[in-house]
């Protein structure tokens, strides 16, 4: 910018740090001061001028059909074209004048442009400094646009200086451009060489892999030929011995004959020699005899190896019988004891039982349950961890369990309850029925078997006669009937097992088969979410994962009930929502089929939320428990309550309170519905049967 300005205007002094106001660089003080040079220069030139006319002055008209005659064409001031066009112009007849300032400006635009044409090596920016000087005269003669035709000069000079900034963004842009291509080139190779790096040791460890399994099936391999090997040897040493020994005996032998054939025995006595040739053949004889007996009497004989080993295996054994007979006798004593110990116990559990109840019935202190830790089977142990977490009415029902366990067992024989219409029909028998006395475990075994196969077929008979039928399948028609009675007697007394309360409410009709399947389908709609978000497949999820899973799952539960569910899960409200959880720890059951708190805090959810449900509905109509409601005001208090209420599940509802067929029901709004009435207090309870739940949020909140 500087250059250009020194080229336009001749030599600028750059004014001095110390005359230049603070704040100014020194690009705007060569500007300044460029600007005041060059008016000080217009000023010089336009006193040169023939003619000052101002811009308040009188100036001629110039009519717009005339510019054409007066406009100055590009045409160079010393060619013989503009010597023509000059002397034509000047020759040639106005019929309406010009201005007089702008004969003067056209005339001074003349007389420049032909000295700058006279210097032959001038260049393009000289030649456009006299149009520059015109246009800061029109600048300095018309005040009012004085202030626009300035911002243009303006504008057009920061157009120029930005230009090279332009030039240097594009260049920097490409470079750039450049370098990131080059460090993509650079990583895709790293990339590249570090798979294939992958490749070659994944390669190398299979191959690590197949040596190490074929170096230990070989080394298997010789350690069985060493063993045959250590076998052949032993009996090849033995049957040495023996080998060694006959040879000694052949040695002996041969030695008794040669004496007996030396030359010396010839000369002796006939006689003699019959004589000892009968006690040889006597003596032969009787050896032969030796050896049959030997050979009879040691034929199976084994190695003293062997006999040794077997002799000491045999005194190991016998230790052990002797050690395990003195225990046999400990346990005995003890058995004894015990024995008589659960006698005293029998007898002071009935005296407690019977001082409860004289309590219950003449008083209502607190009871102290650390009465109980001595009658308890299992001692204080025991009875906390049956006791942990329990109210007092729970506390009885453990109470009343043990107790009845312990009578349960001493029972060998049920009473038949008959054929009467009030039995249910897989107890409909006359005599006596077997006690099976099976364990808690084999009972909760036999109940889940029996849910699968009825979940596995199609749900035609009832449930009491799908029970029986699955008796008679499982342990065949005779024991049927005392199977039923063990199980019917086991599932009444346990009331804190879940398998055998829920197994009990459905078969006597207290509870409808599609709760106990809802809630499966429940867990395992919850347990699929869980593991669809582990998405390293390893059974671990964040707190805050397993919170976006219970909200998504369970979308109409508050904000409570999701806490409540995740301390169940093991979350505290001091830890880090980062700390993992082993979801599938949470869905575990015991050998008795006790589930863990987080099941059972969903179950406790859900009856909760069917009570507070029915609640509403009491509520809604606005009337006694001994009082009848109709058809039509049931149901308009259920999709008050609940707007979400589809036509199926609505008429599900209804059918079930008023005991009627969901074909049998009237339409809405036929005049039949007002003659159909029932208690509401029965209406609650037969609702509480089926699987009743919220199918919307409520109308005053949001759903979570």
């Amino acid at each position: 910018m500087a250059s250009q300005q020194s080229r336009c205007y001749s030599v600028l002094s750059v004014p001095s740090s110390r005359t230049r106001p603070s704040g100014v660089t020194i690009d705007d003080a060569f500007l300044l001061e460029a600007k005041n040079t060059q008016k000080r220069k217009l000023s010089q030139k336009r006193n040169t001028l023939p003619f000052q006319v101002s811009i308040s002055g009188n100036l001629c008209p110039w009519p717009t059909y005339t510019t054409s005659q007066t406009i100055l064409r590009n045409v160079k001031p010393c060619s013989d074209g503009y010597q023509k066009r000059t002397s034509s112009w000047q020759q040639e007849p106005f019929g309406i004048a010009k201005p007089r300032y702008l004969e003067q400006l056209e005339n001074y635009l003349r007389k420049e442009l032909l000295l700058v044409g006279l210097s032959k090596d001038s260049a393009q920016e000289l030649k456009l400094q006299p149009y520059r000087e015109i246009f800061e005269f029109f600048i300095e003669d018309f005040k009012t646009y004085k202030p626009l035709l300035c911002s243009i000069t303006h504008q057009r000079e920061r157009i120029r200086a930005l230009e090279p900034l332009k030039a240097k963004l594009v260049t920097v842009n490409e470079d750039c451009n450049e370098r990131i291509l080059a460090m993509r080139a650079e990583e895709r190779h790293e990339i590249s060489m570090l798979k294939k790096e992958k490749m070659t040791l994944l390669k190398l460890i299979d191959k690590k892999n197949e040596e190490k399994i074929s170096l230990q099936s070989e080394v298997s391999k010789l350690r069985k030929n060493l063993a045959e090997e250590y076998l052949n040897y032993l009996s090849e040493r033995d049957a040495r011995k023996i080998l060694i020994a006959d040879l000694n005996e052949l040695r002996y032998q041969r030695e008794d004959m040669s004496l007996a054939q030396s030359p010396g025995i010839w000369g002796e006595d006939p006689v003699k020699l019959t004589l000892a040739l009968k006690m040889t053949r006597q003596d032969l004889t009787r050896t032969q005899m030796e050896l049959n007996t030997m050979k009879a009497n040691f034929g199976d004989v084994v190695p003293r190896r062997d006999f040794e080993m077997q002799q000491k295996t045999n005194k190991d054994l016998q230790e052990q019988l002797d050690s395990l007979r003195a225990d046999y006798e400990e346990v005995r004593k003890e058995h004894e004891i015990l024995l008589q110990l659960h006698m005293s116990t029998l007898k002071e559990r009935d005296q407690f039982f019977f001082e409860l109840q004289e309590i219950q019935r003449t008083s209502t202190p607190r009871p102290d349950w650390t009465k109980c830790e001595d009658v308890v089977a299992g001692g204080p142990e025991r009875w906390q961890m049956l006791a942990e977490g329990k109210n007092s009415d729970q506390l009885v029902d453990v109470l009343l369990e043990e107790i009845g366990e312990g009578l349960l067992r001493e029972k060998d024989f049920f009473p038949g309850l008959g054929y009467g219409e009030s039995v249910p029909s897989f107890l409909r028998f006359e005599g006596l029925v077997e006690n099976k006395k099976p364990t808690k475990k084999d009972v909760v075994n036999l109940l889940k078997d029996a849910w699968k196969e009825r979940l596995t077929q199609e749900q035609k008979e009832k449930f009491p006669d799908f029970f029986f039928n699955f008796l008679e399948r499982r342990f065949g028609p005779s024991d049927a009937i005392a199977w039923a009675y063990t199980i019917f007697e086991n599932i009444k007394l346990f009331h804190s097992s879940e398998v055998m309360s829920q197994f009990y409410a459905v078969l006597m009709g207290k509870r409808s088969e599609s709760v106990y399947v809802n809630q499966k389908e429940t867990i395992a709609q919850l347990l699929k979410e869980m593991t669809n978000a582990d998405s390293q497949k390893e059974g671990m999820l964040t707190m805050e994962q397993f919170s976006t899973v219970l909200k998504s799952t369970f979308p109409l539960k508050k904000e409570e009930k999701i806490l409540e569910l995740m301390e169940a899960g093991g979350w505290h409200p001091n830890s880090d929502n980062a700390d993992f959880l082993n979801y599938r720890a949470l869905f575990l059951e015991d050998e008795e089929g006790q589930s863990e708190p987080f099941v059972q805090k969903l179950w406790e959810q859900y009856v909760d939320e069917k009570d507070e449900y029915l609640q509403e509905l009491k509520q809604e109509l606005g009337i006694e428990l001994y009082s009848d409601v109709t058809l039509p005001k049931l149901r308009g208090a259920l999709m008050s309550i609940d707007s979400s209420l589809d036509k199926q599940t609505l008429n599900t509802y209804i059918s079930q309170a008023f005991q009627l067929p969901v074909s049998e029901l009237p339409e809405e709004g036929d005049g039949k519905e007002e003659g159909i009435v029932v208690r509401l207090q029965t209406a609650l309870e037969r609702l509480q049967v089926i699987d009743v739940r919220r199918r919307g949020p409520r109308e005053q909140e949001p759903a979570s």
